[in-house]
């Protein structure tokens, strides 16, 4: 047996020892025993505990993959992912205000993908093993909304019906005002005879939308999601943040940074999170590379009351970003990208000089590159807020407020 002093986490939860030596469910300053296999420590056992370790909540936990640092008290974890932010920061040479983490609450996810397989005896769902294909039953989560417990025998239906024998299905679950939205990937091909099932299936659990590889199989009603006053319909399996506080928390973020500002674009805007609650106020020009996605919000906002002009355009902003003299009219840009982040088009927002940018990211690496892009250009990052709807896990997002330098003085 070899024996560590666990000195840090590494960006995906695991402790680290000197080597590097990976330890899975391990804290920082613990001391543990176990069989090192290459980089990996086996076998695990905690000699030493750290006073922020902690029994985790959920029954599941040391088996399912879906959370990683249930054993860390909840101060621990909103410690260490607004470190993770600072150290990213740190990486380009950026010192700024970066706030404490805001947290979303347990058993708050309005969004899960459930991994769901045929079996002999019928079918079973939950989510992968850590590092494994092996599906872990959750009946007891602790992290999902209560309302999606119940589309666990929604998927286990589904399998039965129309999974193959040598894959699982990937299951989307989410709660949308008039119930559940389901859209299924990884399925037998759709043809007239899988119709049949799949549409009881939507009937008997009463539904609002079953969608199989992007195809609606049934809808009984619009699944809509509020943002702000406006009620949108999104494309089946379109993104959405993962819990309803860390929503509310980001549009108020970034309408902090908007202020009274009168024309403002919302790039990678998806189906307007922040377009529609900021169109109660200016006007908007929301520009995503999504046509259903656009589509949706274009619907949203016409049958909205009392909203100011939103423009909705289907631009692939990674191939065409906005150019200066289309940024020059706008007081405020909002930028949500992937997490591989938005190199193009924040260099053509560098360039423009637009006075104000509100940056929300899900990826502190790659927001640090972007940032250091704005900085260079002469802007100021006033501050940055950690925001975790992801709990337990290591996902972290943030916003980041930027102003022009001349602005601020």
């Amino acid at each position: 047996m070899t024996q560590l002093k666990i000195d840090r986490l590494g960006q995906h939860g695991d402790g680290i020892a000197t080597g590097p030596i990976f330890v899975p469910l391990a804290l920082p300053g613990e001391t543990v025993t176990g069989t090192v296999e290459g980089d990996l420590l086996t076998d695990v056992r905690v000699e030493t505990p750290s006073s922020d370790r902690v029994a985790a909540p959920c029954p599941h936990f040391r088996s399912c993959g879906g959370c990683q640092l249930q054993h860390a008290s909840d101060a621990f974890v909103a410690t260490w992912k607004r470190d993770v932010v600072v150290a990213a920061l740190a990486q380009h040479g950026i010192d700024t205000d970066v706030r404490p983490t805001l947290t979303s609450p347990d058993r708050s996810r309005q969004r899960a993908t459930f991994a769901a397989r045929r079996t002999k005896k019928g079918a079973m769902v939950g989510f992968h093993a850590r590092k494994s294909d092996a599906i872990i039953p959750i009946p007891n989560c602790v992290l999902i909304h209560p309302d999606l417990h119940a589309a666990l025998p929604v998927a286990e239906a589904l399998a039965v019906a129309g999974a193959s024998r040598k894959g699982a299905l990937s299951v989307t679950a989410t709660r949308s005002l008039e119930g559940l939205d389901i859209a299924v990937r990884g399925g037998k091909p759709l043809d007239g005879p899988l119709r049949i099932p799949l549409a009881a299936i939507a009937e008997r659990y009463r539904l609002a939308r079953l969608a199989w590889d992007d195809e609606v199989i049934a809808m009984r009603h619009p699944p809509l999601q509020q943002f702000g006053s406006a009620r949108v319909a999104p494309p089946p399996g379109a993104f959405l943040q993962a819990t309803g506080h860390g929503q509310t928390a980001l549009v108020d973020l970034v309408k902090n940074v908007v202020g009274q500002a009168d024309r403002v674009v919302d790039l990678f805007a998806g189906c307007g999170t922040f377009t529609l609650p900021l169109a109660q106020n200016a006007e908007v020009l929301a520009v995503e590379g999504d046509a259903d996605m656009v589509a949706a919000l274009d619907r949203g906002w016409r049958e909205a009351a009392g909203l100011k002009q939103v423009t909705a355009q289907a631009r692939d902003l990674f191939r065409r970003p906005l150019l200066p003299d289309e940024l020059a009219q706008f007081e405020v840009a909002v930028i949500d990208p992937p997490r591989a982040g938005a190199v193009a088009q924040i260099a053509e927002l560098a360039t423009a000089q637009v006075p104000r940018i509100a940056h929300v990211s899900c990826n502190p690496q790659t927001f640090a590159r972007d940032a250091a892009t704005l900085l260079s250009a002469g802007y100021l990052l006033n501050w940055v807020q950690p925001v975790d709807q992801f709990r337990w896990s290591s996902h972290v997002e943030l916003v980041g407020a930027f102003t022009l330098s001349h602005i601020a003085d």
